[in-house]
């Protein structure tokens, strides 16, 4: 009876450490200022669109902004909840929030096809969708998950 208690806690530990499923590379994302997040961007889009100087700097200039945007977001967010004012938006809130969700990433969009070639254009919108696509599964599984329950 022992070994069976032991089995079945260790299954319920493996279990719950195996849904955690939190990227580490998100969490730390977190912590670094908005100029560290923009180049550790920028870097990355380098390497993977292959950016001359002067579309690293504009790039990096487009993602410092767009870092300092969702610092300042998650800023507001952390002293609302400390503060105990939040609460569970209205449709017309959640519209307004997500149309300008919306408005930022086609500006964004826009941007990022003036600074870079055609052919880096269509290899970045590629790794935006392919990036989209795996968040959707994951949040698919999530709901199948708590579904079955």
């Amino acid at each position: 009876m022992k070994k069976v208690i032991v089995i079945l806690l260790c299954m319920v530990g493996v279990t719950a450490m195996a849904q955690k499923g939190d990227n580490p590379e998100r969490g730390h994302m977190k912590e670094l200022s908005p100029e560290q997040a923009a180049t550790l961007q920028t870097k990355k889009l380098t390497l993977a669109l292959d950016l001359d100087k002067n579309q690293q700097s504009k790039v990096m200039a487009l993602n410092l902004e767009h870092a300092k945007m969702r610092k300042a977001k998650m800023e507001e967010r952390k002293a609302a909840k400390e503060k105990g004012e939040v609460k569970k938006p209205t449709a017309d809130e959640r519209y307004a929030m997500q149309n300008e969700k919306l408005d930022q990433m086609i500006a964004h969009k826009a941007e990022m096809k003036n600074v870079l070639s055609e052919e880096q254009y269509q290899k970045w919108q590629k790794m935006n969708m392919h990036k989209k696509k795996k968040s959707g599964k994951r949040r698919d599984k999530r709901k199948e998950r708590h579904s079955r329950k």
